[in-house]
């Protein structure tokens, strides 16, 4: 399969990413690769609210797993049932996997032509790594795609309960002014492992070019700092 585009979003790392796609309107965009830089592809796309991403774990990422490798299991333990309680991998959105790929929709909020570049896809809500290849990407079509009624086996409410966020404003003032409700939104749905429960403990975020630092108590979110850090900013 040839990867077809690279996404650029907040997240240079795994930890804080949403747990679902469209949980939290984060902003990203979508590069492709040279061979597929061409305006044509995407000739009728901007009628479209919504698209597909099929999109592969980064190499080397610890979720990359094949038939026979060591981190290949028929089961999974979902952190929505505490990890304590295993369910098939096919059961489940588990990035554990015997193959690395992801589905995930997301809005589509422009589409931008760079002579450079060829199409930029701009996209909110997506749940992918910064640096992620992209497959594929499709229409999402609301009369076939969307099935209000379907029964969802174990996890048929959204899972995170959300937290009550606490960020002075000298410091979230130090984020462009466009991410930073994307940044209360992603605090407030808990990107800590579910398991975790030490309200002594500071956990660090890298975010969009910055490093947060937070602490949780019960249903209290306090961030105690935002710095600049280096990575890529979508």
């Amino acid at each position: 399969m040839n990867t077809i585009a690279h996404i650029e979003s907040c997240f240079p790392q795994k930890f804080g990413i949403p747990r679902q796609a469209g949980i939290v309107e984060t902003p990203a965009r979508i590069v492709f690769e040279p061979e597929y830089r061409v305006a044509e592809s995407v000739r009728g796309l901007e009628g479209f609210d919504y698209i597909w991403l099929l999109w592969q774990f980064n190499t080397g990422n610890e979720n990359n797993s094949q038939p026979g490798h060591p981190t290949w299991s028929p089961t999974v333990r979902p952190p929505r049932l505490g990890g304590n309680e295993r369910m098939g991998v096919f059961a489940t959105r588990s990035p554990f996997r015997p193959n690395p790929i992801g589905l995930s929709s997301v809005r589509l909020t422009g589409i931008e032509f760079s002579p450079s570049l060829g199409p930029v896809l701009h996209v909110s809500g997506a749940d992918l790594m910064d640096g992620t290849p992209i497959l594929d990407i499709k229409p999402y079509l609301a009369y076939t795609d969307s099935h209000p009624d379907a029964r969802c086996g174990f996890a048929p409410t959204p899972a995170d309960r959300l937290l009550e966020v606490h960020c002075p404003e000298t410091l979230l003032a130090m984020l462009p002014p466009d991410h930073r409700q994307p940044l209360l939104d992603i605090l407030a749905h808990d990107p800590r492992p579910q398991y975790h429960t030490d309200p002594d403990r500071t956990y660090g975020l890298a975010f969009a070019g910055f490093d947060i630092h937070f602490r949780v108590s019960g249903s209290r979110l306090e961030v105690k700092e935002i710095k600049p850090s280096n990575p890529r900013k979508a």
